[in-house]
Formats: C-alpha cells, sequence, structure tokens
C-alpha cells in the first residue's frame, strides 16, 4: 500500500475543520490506514480548479496511495471538476474512500463502474444546489408579490445578525447563490454582506 493522504477543505469555522479531521483519522484508524498525512484548503472551491490544493495533491499522488475525505462536495462544486478529479485518481490506480455514504471508488475496482458512480455523484451534488438556489428565489419572489420588504435600510449594519449568521451564509455563497440574493433572504443590506464578507476573510466571494 502507498501513502494515506486526507484531504480537508474547510470554511472559516475551526469546528468545521476539526469534525473532517476526526472523521479521517476515525475512518483511518477503524480500517487500518496509517498514518495520515493531511492536505487542507480553506474555502474556495470557487478558485480554478489548477489553483486548488487538491490538484497539486493530483499530481504528488503516486499508484496505490489512498485518499479519504469526508464527503464528495469538499472536492468539488461541479459535475466537470469532480470528474477530472475522479478520472486521474482512478487512471492512477488511487484508492478513494468518502466517508460519507461509505463509497469506495478505484483502487482496483471496475473503473467503468468507477466513472459512473463518479458521474452520479456529482450531478446529485449539482442538482441539489440548483433546487435550493431555484427555492430560494421563489421564496424571495413571494415574499415580494406578497408586499414584504426585502433588506434592510442602507445604513444599518447589522453585524450582529450577520456574525449569528455566519455559518449560513458561507453555506449559501458556496452553494452559488448571489450576495445579493443572500442579503435579502437573511434581511441586510447587500453593501452590509459585501463588507462582512471582507471583514471575515471572504474576499473570494466579492465581485
Amino acid at each position: 500500500m502507498g501513502k494515506i493522504w486526507g484531504y480537508i477543505r474547510v470554511s472559516t469555522d475551526k469546528q468545521d475543520r476539526d469534525n473532517q479531521k476526526h472523521g479521517i483519522l476515525d475512518f483511518a484508524n477503524r480500517n487500518s490506514l496509517m498514518p495520515v498525512e493531511f492536505v487542507e484548503e480553506t474555502i474556495s472551491s470557487r478558485k480554478k480548479l489548477e489553483e486548488r490544493k487538491i490538484w497539486q495533491l493530483l499530481g504528488q499522488m503516486e499508484e496505490g496511495d489512498v485518499l479519504i475525505t469526508s464527503e464528495i462536495s469538499r472536492l468539488g462544486r461541479s459535475v466537470a471538476e469532480i470528474m477530472r478529479i475522479f478520472t486521474i485518481l482512478v487512471e492512477k490506480n488511487i484508492t478513494t474512500h468518502i466517508i460519507k455514504g461509505r463509497y469506495k471508488i478505484g483502487g482496483g475496482e471496475n473503473k467503468l463502474q468507477s466513472t459512473v458512480l463518479i458521474f452520479a455523484f456529482g450531478l446529485a451534488a449539482e442538482i441539489e444546489r440548483e433546487l435550493i438556489s431555484q427555492r430560494t428565489k421563489e421564496a424571495l419572489r413571494r415574499k415580494k408579490a406578497e408586499g414584504v420588504k426585502l433588506g434592510r435600510p442602507i445604513g444599518a449594519t447589522g453585524g450582529g445578525k450577520l456574525q449569528e449568521q455566519k455559518e449560513k451564509i458561507v453555506e449559501l455563497l458556496e452553494k452559488g447563490l448571489t450576495k445579493t440574493d443572500i442579503a435579502k433572504l437573511i434581511g441586510c443590506h447587500r453593501n452590509s454582506l459585501v463588507k462582512f464578507c471582507k471583514r471575515e476573510g471572504l474576499e473570494q466571494y466579492i465581485k
């Protein structure tokens, strides 16, 4: 057996990082996959794949290595990204374990079967993001039709409220919702959300 790699992609939430690392170590211990060398990057799956640490890791890994990650959404946000990543992993004969769902891909298993599974997982994740985005926009249109005033007046900071909903804001940003929709959804002005993202180190979402 080659080297054991644990891949972690996190938001700014330290607890999320710790949960992922604990889950990977627990899985590795139970399956005699030790020691684990961790590769970690913070947030942005919005960067081009070639600019991310997972891409660098793909070039570094060798035949017989093992990759462990908490869930498939940590690797990529689109079908295209996930397919590219797993195509390389399967071609290099690298076994990949996705803890959530108990999936094992590659590592001597049928390559065609693995590719079908990869496509299905990626497609499901993309469909979920699209459905969430559509539901959010429909809810906003319904509120507007009912005469509900959306957002907060210019000048209202809402800093405390934004801080309380930071985890939700990061999740919605990662799912591809616009800052305008998110601001309306949580009840703040878009400018306040933009300032909050800058202050909290979420510059990759600022356009």
